[in-house]
């Protein structure tokens, strides 16, 4: 079966240096996360953690197969309870999907965040991985039951090999 979407799993960790007007956040930070327009999620709001704020939310959301960037934008209550833009970074879903590691691995990634003038302004620390992996063999080759169960596991995934250099020239052996 086809799916339209992906489970993302996306824990947002802590900040850096955080910025308005070049004066330190002082409080009231949180993070919106958005995968496309319909699908956004939102961190607590940190209280006293200044302009290193922490938080460690653990957000799961649907990404839609097409979702090219995930956007995450920090952003901090004034007094006043207005929202005010600290920054934004638009992570590519490339950076944790389609490299060496399974799309299931738990990455560690960090991203400056710029302004909205577009000028460097902090650091946003987030983990990031898919819950679900994507299936890569067809819905034919499951019901027949073909492929190699993994580890116990039943889902029949794939495995990819990374070539190890040996040291030697490739002539030296099979001549």
């Amino acid at each position: 079966m086809e799916t339209n979407s992906r489970t993302l799993e996306i824990t947002i960790l802590s900040a850096e240096d955080l910025r308005i007007h070049n004066k330190s956040v002082k409080k009231n930070a949180f993070v919106v996360v958005q995968t496309d327009s319909f699908n956004s999620k939102t961190t607590k709001m940190n209280g006293k953690g200044g302009s290193s704020p922490s938080w460690h939310d653990k957000l799961v959301m649907d990404m839609p197969m097409h979702t090219r960037f995930v956007t995450l934008q920090v952003k901090c209550k004034s007094s006043g309870g207005r929202d005010k833009t600290v920054g934004l970074v638009r992570i590519p879903v490339t950076d944790f999907i389609g490299g060496y590691s399974p799309e299931t691995c738990l990455q560690f990634l960090s991203y400056r965040l710029r302004d909205p003038k577009g000028l460097k302004n902090g650091i946003l620390n987030v983990s990031i991985r898919l819950k679900e992996p994507l299936q890569a063999c067809s819905s034919q080759a499951v019901a027949s039951g073909l492929g190699i169960p993994i580890n116990g596991r039943n889902d029949f995934g794939v495995v990819t090999g990374i070539p190890i250099c040996s040291g030697y020239p490739s002539t030296s052996f099979f001549r």
